[in-house]
């Protein structure tokens, strides 16, 4: 599983975990990867080890910031960027980063968000939508209904609610994971759309 192996310099995870086989429909995704951006982001490969974990992650993952939606993707990629700001995590800031710098045509705003979300020149609706994103990280005992109410004025839907809330989730725990790995983003990311 060639797909799978790294360089010290870009080995994607600390842990010495055993790589699993890639079964047809993986391997199939590693490759539309490479085909598509050119190489198989780490978080993929620190994934491998586990096929089920592997398969669950990219079905959510690909759920949450590809799927239809009331967010842009934009949008999507700068809340795993505010949140992943707030829990300093170096693979998400990256990578995510690197993805709001592309979708945006603007390498200022996301190093804006990355460094301070309130420094970048947002409009009312993406601002609410971070600011309810990194309360939920923060402090997610104190959300209240005039929170989601912010977000009502502001545009949103109960639908685009709930998707706030579950990206903001999943970052929250991909960041942990990241963590507790030592999860390090493909050098790629680096150069993109700067």
């Amino acid at each position: 599983m060639d797909a799978v192996t790294a360089t010290p310099a870009e080995a994607p995870i600390a842990l010495d975990l055993p790589e699993s086989v890639l079964d047809g429909e993986m391997e199939a995704y590693f490759q539309k990867c490479r085909d598509k951006i050119g190489y198989v982001p780490n978080v993929l490969r620190a994934y491998s080890h586990d096929l089920a974990k592997l398969k669950a992650f990219v079905a959510m993952y690909n759920d949450l910031m590809l799927a239809p939606s009331g967010l842009t993707k934009l949008e999507r990629e700068m809340i795993a960027v505010a949140v992943s700001a707030v829990n300093r995590c170096y693979y998400c800031l990256v990578a995510h980063g690197a993805a709001v710098r592309q979708l945006s045509g603007d390498p200022v705003l996301g190093e804006q968000i990355v460094m301070n979300y309130r420094a970048a020149r947002l409009g009312p609706r993406q601002r609410a939508m971070l600011d309810f994103a990194v309360k939920l990280t923060e402090t997610p005992w104190m959300v209240e209904e005039e929170d989601r109410d912010r977000l009502r004025h502001a545009g949103f839907t109960t639908r685009d609610i709930w998707d706030i809330g579950a990206v903001a989730g999943f970052f929250n725990m991909s960041n942990r994971v990241a963590a507790a790995t030592d999860m390090r983003p493909n050098a790629e990311y680096h150069a993109t759309a700067r």
